[in-house]
């Protein structure tokens, strides 16, 4: 593959608004470009300022039940940013502020396609600074119970996904999807793909007073060995592609774009942050570098239309 060596931003501001899965509020975002070296900043605008800005980064993670939530030092929180983090790692863009009126990202139609379209209105701008890579040099493996995740070095300047995912109902099975993530496989592959919940989970949800927001309008519901959405799958595995698109947007914690391959049995938000943080920890088994600057021959695609 082609590395692109130069940071990217965006090349100017975007605003999108939606409704939040657990809370059921509107929240707005608005996406601003930001200076080389910046990396991903959350900056809730509801709060105090100096309380209000999240950094984009996993020893930040707070809470994986229920999808991927930060929390900074003072105590703020924002959930649900595993989507658009997904779109922004994805979509090749080092440096963002991402302003969010609410204490969590909206969900829109529970995928990355509505956040992918935003970035690709706005268009990527390249800035002069190089990138910084993580290359893997040594295994770095997490286990939980039968949940599974690995993070192994590769011979060229790659990032791969390879995921199964096994469930007992035949409306999902066993699935796997093996993968090299660019801007156009990620756009092409991964970002439609719609998380999923069991009805039975998002009764005791809604009992407990959360997934306040969900819908067949932003997720796929199961029932029994039956798809319950009138308009079925946007492809026959779309499950194990959501559950890459979930781990692009956590590994996108490690706060540096990866060269390996991440290998997942069961792969969830938990064993997720649980491998980011193994990887912050051992840093015997991989090595910061820069890309080649001659390598770098970006020519962006062109602009999606904003649904």
């Amino acid at each position: 593959m082609t590395t692109i060596a130069y940071q990217h931003t965006i090349d100017s501001t975007a605003i999108c608004a939606g409704v939040g899965v657990h809370s059921g509020e509107r929240a707005r975002l608005t996406l601003k470009p930001a200076a080389a070296g910046t990396g991903i900043v959350f900056q809730r605008v509801d709060v105090p300022r100096e309380q209000g800005r999240i950094e984009a980064r996993g020893d930040l993670v707070h809470d994986v039940t229920l999808g991927t939530k930060l929390r900074n030092e003072f105590g703020t929180t924002l959930s649900t940013v595993e989507h658009l983090l997904a779109a922004v790692y994805g979509l090749g863009v080092d440096n963002l502020v991402i302003e969010v009126d609410g204490p969590e990202v909206p969900i829109m139609d529970g995928s990355s396609e509505l956040y992918a379209d935003l970035i690709r209105q706005t268009g990527l701008r390249r800035q002069k600074s190089l990138r910084q890579f993580v290359r893997v040099l040594e295994p770095i493996v997490v286990e939980d119970g039968p949940k599974k995740a690995a993070l192994m070095p590769v011979e060229d300047e790659g990032f791969y996904l390879d995921a199964t995912i096994d469930f007992t109902t035949s409306a999902i099975g066993r699935q796997r999807k093996v993968m090299e993530l660019t801007e156009k496989s990620f756009s092409r592959e991964l970002a439609f793909a719609r998380t999923f919940g069991f009805m039975s989970e998002i009764r005791q949800l809604h009992a407990m007073g959360l997934g306040q927001g969900a819908s067949l309008e932003n997720a796929i519901a199961v029932e029994d060995d039956k798809i319950v959405n009138p308009e079925g799958l946007r492809a026959k595995d779309e499950f194990v592609r959501h559950k890459l698109l979930d781990a692009v947007g956590d590994l996108s914690l490690i706060g540096h774009r990866v060269i390996g391959r991440y290998v997942s049995e069961q792969p969830g938000h938990s064993i997720n942050n649980l491998l980011v943080r193994k990887l912050l920890k051992e840093t015997d088994k991989w090595v910061m570098e820069t890309a080649p600057v001659e390598t770098a021959s970006y020519q962006p695609e062109a602009m999606a239309a904003c649904l």
